[in-house]
């Protein structure tokens, strides 16, 4: 599979250089699943638009088990600060994650697929909005399950680029390899007065920097410590000007974990930190944003895709998963079916330090192809299981 996936490389390259031009944001990839839809129309899948509000679903073979591959389409807000041929056409947006080589990769596997005689059926999932979450705080893979992207789905697979290792590597383990994530927000309520007379207000940054303490101290003194968690402020706003204290402070920030439980006692542990500020005689406001599920690769899908990468490329080549607990959606999809994302190695001469999400990250387009066959290879695997 990898010959004939080299055999439609400049294809594959044409549709990520084109999709790397036109960077669009969040749901709004009105032009990218357009071309999407478009193109697996002319190969003959059965085609939906409009899942998960901009999303695409496309269908080929018939009965059997069905094996789903997943990748999503949205970009960054960033500036691109590379000088390339096919730099991103529009200020402010780029693909900074590798989403254009994700989109052209499945469209390669894709056309591939159309070759290949099997038992079966194999699912495209084109998503949108993996970066980021829509006003209720649901993401594209969440939005794509809701509209039943996942029905009937036996086995779910996906890739994600990896800049920090060379062309012709991979990188797959099962279990916990990308966190879940809620955001929080909380409002200290203190009472405000002259900055000259503290001794007449309760002072918001007072409580505020006990309720701090406390929200640092939750990982490392409330939770079991060979849990993985992250509890993070991101922003604290209050104050107007330099002799006044004011009547409240704002502070929301990040919760990360692969346990549901763990999930459950950072809330209640949060919530316990404001209670501080109750205690030296002030008030408090906290809410919860649900964000996206832990991402946990499934044993036995996880082990035919190393199998198959190590086949392909060698056993040196095939590194176990560095844990993380950065955030990515494709969870959403393995709570529905078992599944795994493997990464692969794109790390472009040059471009070392530059990792994903900055405005002169760039990948190798020798590393497609690869992804490209792995994607075909394993789909294909699973639907003999």
């Amino acid at each position: 599979m990898l010959k004939q996936a080299h055999g439609i490389s400049e294809e594959i390259i044409e549709w990520r250089r084109d999709f790397h031009m036109h960077p669009e944001l969040g749901f709004d990839v009105q032009r990218t699943a357009g071309i999407v839809a478009t193109e697996l129309e002319k190969m003959g899948y059965r085609v939906r638009r409009g899942v998960g509000k901009t999303g695409v679903v496309a269908d080929i073979g018939e009965g059997g088990k069905m094996v789903a591959i997943r990748a999503d389409m949205d970009a960054l807000p960033l500036q691109e600060l590379n000088e390339t041929e096919f730099r991103s056409q529009i200020d402010g947006k780029m693909h900074a994650c590798g989403h254009d080589s994700h989109t052209a990769m499945a469209l390669g596997a894709a056309q591939l697929l159309t070759k290949e005689k099997f038992n079966g059926r194999v699912r495209f999932l084109f998503q949108p909005s993996e970066e980021s979450a829509d006003a209720e705080g649901k993401s594209g893979a969440q939005r794509m399950v809701e509209d039943g992207a996942m029905d009937g789905v036996d086995f779910v697979i996906a890739q994600h680029i990896d800049p920090t290792q060379p062309v012709g590597t991979m990188s797959i383990s099962a279990g916990p390899a990308s966190g879940g994530v809620d955001s929080w927000f909380g409002v200290i309520e203190g009472k405000g007065g002259h900055g000259a007379y503290p001794h007449e207000t309760v002072d918001p940054f007072f409580l505020l920097a006990h309720v701090i303490f406390a929200l640092n101290g939750i990982v490392s003194r409330r939770l079991n410590p060979f849990q993985p968690a992250v509890v993070s402020i991101g922003s604290i706003n209050g104050g107007f000007t330099e002799n006044v204290i004011p009547q409240s402070v704002k502070l929301t920030g990040t919760l990360r974990y692969t346990d549901v439980a763990v999930q459950k006692q950072i809330h209640a542990e949060i919530a316990r930190a404001f209670e501080v500020a109750k205690a030296l005689g002030g008030n408090y406001d906290l809410k919860f944003e649900i964000g996206g599920l832990p991402m946990i690769n499934e044993e036995k899908v996880s082990a035919e895709i190393e199998k198959l990468g190590v086949a392909m490329l060698g056993r040196e080549n095939v590194q176990e998963l560095e844990k993380s607990l950065g955030a990515e959606d494709f969870g959403s999809f393995l709570d529905i079916a078992p599944g795994a994302m493997f990464m692969l190695g794109v790390q472009k001469k040059g471009h070392e330090g530059y990792s994903l999400h900055h405005p002169k990250f760039d990948l190798d387009e020798r590393a497609l192809p690869i992804g490209t066959a792995m994607l075909v290879e394993t789909a294909m695997k699973l639907l003999k299981l």
